[in-house]
């Protein structure tokens, strides 16, 4: 690797102190979190991986277009700066701004799912699904099996199984499905992409049988960036072109603009269809705010417009990805298992190999965040057994074959040295793995469980 490729594209002109913990702190308010990183208060927190959501820097460019905030009720100035920016990089011709990404989904779930019906896509995901699910319908996942194989390196673990999506069109019929929900990059998989060519692919199935793409473009500028640098024929095209490309093959969008997008709050619904536009311009109303803010401000929509711009810029999504990368090289050369190849927002460790005599009911992706917060003040997440839920049928757990506690990167945010701080954390937890005994739930939350869960240690 490259070890220059991601050096930073800017220089620092601000910094924020954070809170050095000692273990004993450590112990005290991880124990009263319930052993959940989510009930941690950012304070306590030494280096903060637990999402890349709302917590990048933001540039001068946008801290000065903060001072520039419409905040008319009706017909703010910077709601039509967004939605230029929007049509300009992504060429989505409507607009439907929303406070986050989960608003959109809510919005588009409401206007498109009937219940009984069934929406495929690559890999679920947490807030997404659930909105598919309190619509009526029921989420299918039609991703490639290598997505689910951590130590699978096949390199657009993304790609949604053209097989496996048309035996569910006619097993079910076009008429019963939606649409096709593809997330460029896939989250749960461990930040994996999907390849142009299979969304080709893609999109001839479905125009073919008439179904809809719904493009959850969270992080559609990193998944163009690995498009540039892993598939064939792009590699002299820049993270722009790619990024206006896949847009080109979908119906509509959701986005949460806190990821690629560079700001702390905020999202959008994008689409080119008038009807279900005007239907959807009509509920923002009834959900989030007026059609013209959609629960954002008018600064924030400013700091969005000129984010959009930056995120696409090849210098800032090199460095961003490189960062990544550079982390996941260090935890490899030491033998820790992580989910392979490197994706593009953080990494994911495997804690099913990494804590290999932790059965999964004792959540062992949970444990494993919790310890390296002890160890170090770093916090991760989990993305296995607690985030997968319940099946809605059953009540049963729902049982995942990804295990993964996720290191998320900020964008703009930390620097080598803090990379280097988390690489010997997960080192020393890893050396001393065996005295982890897994957790056990002692409350449990009706959705989204991995938010708000309290666990007690199993000694």
């Amino acid at each position: 690797m490259n070890k220059k490729s991601w050096a930073e594209p800017y220089k620092i002109k601000m910094v924020e102190p954070v809170f050095m913990s000692t273990r004993s702190d450590r112990e005290r308010y991880i124990k009263k979190a319930g052993y959940n990183t989510f009930l941690l208060r950012s304070k306590e927190v030494y280096i903060d991986l637990l999402t890349d959501s709302g917590t990048s820097a933001m540039s001068d460019r946008q801290w000065a277009g903060i001072m520039l905030g419409d905040e008319a009720y009706a017909g703010s100035e910077n709601f039509y700066n967004m939605e230029e920016s929007i049509q300009r990089h992504y060429g989505y011709e409507y607009v439907v701004p929303t406070h986050q990404g989960r608003a959109a989904e809510h919005i588009i779930s409401q206007i498109l799912i009937k219940p009984g019906d069934f929406v495929p896509g690559n890999m679920y995901f947490t807030t997404t699904r659930l909105h598919q699910e309190l619509a009526g319908g029921t989420f299918v996942d039609v991703i490639v099996d290598e997505a689910h194989d951590a130590e699978s390196e096949f390199r657009f673990k993304g790609n949604i199984s053209l097989t496996k999506l048309e035996d569910l069109i006619r097993e079910k019929g076009a008429n019963r499905i939606p649409y096709v929900c593809i997330a460029t990059t896939v989250n749960m998989a461990g930040g994996q992409p999907i390849s142009l060519k299979n969304l080709r692919e893609v999109r001839e199935l479905t125009n073919k049988y008439g179904i809809r793409i719904v493009h959850d473009m969270t992080r559609v500028a990193e998944n163009a960036y690995m498009i540039q640098q892993h598939e064939e024929g792009y590699s002299g095209k820049s993270t722009a072109e790619i990024v206006k490309e896949i847009c080109d093959l979908t119906d509509i969008a959701t986005m949460s603009s806190k990821k690629d997008a560079l700001v702390s709050i905020g999202g959008f619904l994008a689409l080119n269809d008038q009807e279900i536009f005007e239907e959807a311009r009509n509920l923002v109303v009834v959900y989030e705010g007026l059609h013209t803010y959609g629960g954002m401000a008018g600064r924030d929509m400013e700091a969005l417009s000129i984010g959009i711009a930056e995120s696409v810029e090849d210098d800032h999504i090199r460095a961003r990805v490189g960062q990544v990368e550079y982390l996941g090289q260090r935890l490899i050369e030491a033998g820790i298992p992580i989910v392979l190849p490197i994706g593009t927002h953080g990494i994911f460790l495997d804690a099913r190999k990494f804590l290999p005599h932790v059965p999964q009911d004792s959540f062992p992706a949970q444990a494993l965040a919790a310890e390296i917060y002890l160890d170090s003040g770093v916090r991760a997440m989990e993305r296995g057994i607690v985030s997968a839920g319940r099946n809605k049928e059953t009540g049963e757990n729902n049982y995942p074959k990804l295990e993964l506690v996720r290191l998320t990167i900020p964008r703009r945010v930390y620097t080598q040295a803090h990379m280097d701080v988390v690489a010997e954390s997960v080192i020393n937890v890893y050396e001393n793995r065996e005295a982890i005994k897994g957790l056990n739930m002692i409350f449990e939350p009706k959705h989204l469980r991995f938010f708000q869960a309290q666990f007690e240690k199993i000694v």
